[in-house]
C-alpha cells in the first residue's frame, strides 16, 4: 500500500515537472493558450493544455511529440532535466553560462529566419551548429541568437578561420541581427 502511494506521489510530482517544463517552452514561444489551440487546429483545447501544464493531467507520449512539433522543439526539450545527475542537463547549462560570464567578450545576435534564407556553403553547418546551441541553451524563441564568445571561437575553427573572418562572411551572408545603436553585433 505504502509503495503504491509512492508511486503515485513520485507520478505527480513528474507531471508537474513535466507541466512546467511545457508553460516554460510555450512562454519562450510567446504563445497564448488560446494562441496554441488555434495553431493546432483545436487539437490543443486551451483548457486541456491548461490541465497539462499545471500536472492536473498527464500527457501522452503521442501529444507530446505532437506538441513538440507545434512548438517547433525537439521532443526532450519539453521534458524536466533529471535534476539529481550532476552531469544534467540543467547543470550543463549552469556550467556553460558560468564560463562564458567569467570570459566576457565578442558576442554577436544572429537573425534565425535569415539564416534558413542564407546561401552558401556554410549555411547547413551554421543551422545545426546554432541548432545545438538552442538545444543547450534551451532557447527556443525562434527569432534571435547571441552568439557568444566560446561558441565564436569554435565555429571559426570549424571554418578554419580567425573569429574577426567569421564575422565578416557572416555580414556578408546578411544574418547578423543590427544593434540598437546601428553596427551589428
Amino acid at each position: 500500500m505504502a509503495r503504491r502511494e509512492n508511486e503515485d506521489d513520485a507520478a505527480a510530482r513528474y507531471a508537474q515537472a513535466v507541466g512546467t517544463r511545457l508553460r516554460a517552452v510555450r512562454r519562450q514561444k510567446r504563445l497564448s493558450l488560446q494562441a496554441v489551440e488555434k495553431a493546432s487546429g483545436e487539437e490543443f483545447k486551451a483548457s486541456v493544455l491548461g490541465a497539462y501544464e499545471r500536472g492536473e493531467r498527464t500527457i501522452s507520449v503521442p501529444r507530446l511529440q505532437r506538441l513538440a512539433q507545434i512548438y517547433d522543439v525537439p521532443v526532450d526539450q519539453l521534458l524536466p532535466s533529471d535534476t539529481s545527475d550532476p552531469l544534467s542537463r540543467a547543470s550543463q547549462i549552469g556550467a556553460v553560462r558560468a564560463k562564458s560570464g567569467a570570459r566576457a567578450g565578442r558576442k554577436i545576435t544572429v537573425d534565425l529566419a535569415r539564416v534558413n534564407e542564407a546561401r552558401g556553403p556554410e549555411r547547413d553547418f551554421l543551422r545545426h551548429f546554432l541548432a545545438s546551441v538552442q538545444v543547450q541553451r534551451q532557447d527556443f524563441n525562434g527569432k534571435v541568437l547571441t552568439i557568444r564568445t566560446d561558441d565564436l571561437s569554435v565555429m571559426a575553427s570549424m571554418f578554419g578561420m580567425n573569429v574577426d573572418t567569421l564575422i565578416s562572411r557572416f555580414e556578408q551572408l546578411g544574418i547578423l541581427r543590427a544593434s540598437p545603436n546601428g553596427s551589428s553585433s
